[in-house]
């Protein structure tokens, strides 16, 4: 394909472990709050791997991890804190990963929409962003609470297509994690998952049409892509 022929297309991204690594800014403020209870704190290798459900499960999975138990209404309360904590020093310690601004422009420069499927907050997610200065590339920022049914549940991946102003069937899934896969293969949308990202268990694992190992081959294996499934 030439330049220009993605112009029909959507591209979707999760964001945590796939466009930025934030582990190092939720590590941050997971031990912030788990300081509150007097709690162990967490390490980076082990917070990569939980990240992907959204804050509150963050927050059992950690706070399980070391032995403790809490009520719905204590997890509620370490969560808000959580969120403050993250909130307060978003992309301190975040960056995109290495090639993410070179794809976003390739893929924009050839005319694809771009969007963001991402099981973290909408208003989080915009925030981070804006921070890294990467929602210029964006027709759309879809969070967990923008949609009824979230990421494993195609209703999401849909929404962040077609709210990107594209179609499901011209479209691509670039994600980390289970959840990503499964949204994207109900839609019936090809998707491809990065090898850095925050998966536990492996990249090959996780049933993506392609592992990507390095975002300069993003453009011409979405191309690729589009053209097997149209």
């Amino acid at each position: 394909m030439s330049s220009g022929e993605l112009a029909d297309s959507t591209i979707a991204f999760d964001l945590d472990g796939t466009l930025v690594d934030t582990a190092p800014d939720l590590v941050r403020a997971l031990n912030e709050t788990l300081d509150l209870e007097g709690m162990p704190h967490a390490k980076l290798s082990t917070v990569r791997h939980m990240v992907g459900q959204g804050a509150r499960r963050l927050i059992e999975r950690a706070t399980t991890l070391v032995g403790a138990n809490f009520s719905n209404e204590r997890l509620d309360q370490l969560t808000t804190a959580f969120i403050q904590f993250y909130s307060a020093d978003i992309a301190g310690r975040s960056a995109p990963f290495p090639g993410v601004i070179d794809a976003l422009d390739q893929l924009a420069a050839q005319g694809a929409k771009l969007s963001v499927c991402t099981n973290k907050r909408t208003d989080l997610s915009m925030q981070l962003l804006d921070a890294l200065n990467l929602s210029r590339y964006f027709s759309a920022i879809v969070g967990a609470d923008a949609v009824t049914n979230r990421k494993p549940h195609p209703e999401h991946y849909a929404a962040a297509i077609e709210r990107a102003g594209g179609v499901v069937r011209r479209s691509v899934m670039i994600g980390d994690t289970t959840a990503d896969v499964a949204a994207a293969r109900a839609a019936g949308a090809p998707v491809v998952v990065v090898r850095f990202g925050y998966c536990d268990g492996g990249a090959d694992s996780l049933g993506a049409d392609i592992v990507l190992d390095r975002y300069s081959d993003l453009a011409p294996i979405c191309r690729r892509l589009l053209t097997a499934h149209s």
